[in-house]
């Protein structure tokens, strides 16, 4: 099913790979692994709002997801969150934080500025993260 994104998440993120359910995306931040997975299901804004099926869908690929930064980043812990109090459409955040990370152990949000990419790093991370998630 096509997916009808929202302008901010489109202009924060990069698209990585397509999973049954959700798109994920990158955020761009190179402060920190931070993955978006976005439910291609239209006019929801909670995981309550998804049928039974698409909860559980949602659940095992958060988990992917997870796994994924797990194996290519070895963070002390993965952050999953889904807040939405500015960006309504559902979507997922999964991020790998590290105990040397510039807000550990606080929430990510809300501190400092976002670092984008440089054009050479962030070809380098969705190769990896493309290549994680087809394996």
């Amino acid at each position: 099913m096509p997916l009808i994104l929202d302008d901010q998440l489109e202009q924060d993120s990069f698209a990585i790979v397509d999973l049954p359910l959700s798109s994920v995306r990158l955020l761009n931040d190179v402060r920190y692994p931070w993955l978006l997975l976005i439910p291609r299901v239209a006019d929801v804004s909670e995981i309550h709002d998804l049928d039974e099926q698409a909860q559980l869908l949602l659940t095992r690929e958060i988990t992917k997801s997870s796994l994924v930064l797990t194996d290519l980043f070895m963070p002390t812990k993965i952050n999953v969150g889904a807040l939405g109090n500015i960006v309504t459409q559902l979507h997922i955040h999964v991020i790998a934080r590290f105990d040397s990370d510039h807000t550990w152990p606080n929430p990510v949000w809300g501190i400092g500025d976002a670092i984008p990419y440089k054009d050479k790093d962030l070809a380098e991370r969705l190769d990896r993260l493309r290549l994680a998630f087809t394996d």
